[in-house]
């Protein structure tokens, strides 16, 4: 597959550990970078804080991001990834456990370009991630970046 980079905004060790087995599992050796909080996949996109001076013209080709974060939620980082120019045309891919069809209304509204539930199952994971593997870094055409 393609080698963009993807971000992984995961807070759960257990659930880090699941998506980097299934990118492996189905072939996805795209570089990942994970963030641990929202404030560091901010820090991260934006090249502030612990990421100062990253190169932010190196934007990664899918953000997969989880809902329930310590310091800042999902939804925030979801609505300033929406907010910055730099960030606005990122997929962003919210990969939750959330039951709440709030909170799939309300990603949808800030901009979210798909949601899925986490599968509890691992067969099951391994497929979900095999899914957004293929659709995100192979078929879909990511819009150029402006600025």
């Amino acid at each position: 597959m393609s080698n963009g980079t993807i971000l992984l905004v995961e807070d759960n060790p257990d659930d880090e550990l699941l998506t980097l087995r299934a990118f492996k599992k189905n072939h996805i050796m795209n570089p990942v970078v994970v963030a641990h909080d929202g404030v560091e996949a901010l820090d991260w996109l934006f090249g502030t804080g612990a990421h100062d001076g990253r190169d932010t013209s190196v934007a990664p080709q899918v953000i997969l991001l989880d809902l329930n974060l310590p310091k800042l939620s999902g939804l925030q980082v979801l609505e300033q990834i929406r907010a910055d120019d730099r960030t606005r045309l990122v997929p962003v891919v919210v990969l939750t456990s959330s039951q709440e069809e709030e909170d799939m209304v309300r990603s949808y509204t800030l901009g979210a370009n798909s949601y899925v539930r986490k599968p509890v199952d691992f067969a099951e994971f391994i497929e979900a991630v095999k899914g957004l593997g293929l659709y995100w870094l192979l078929i879909n055409q990511t819009a150029p970046r402006h600025g």
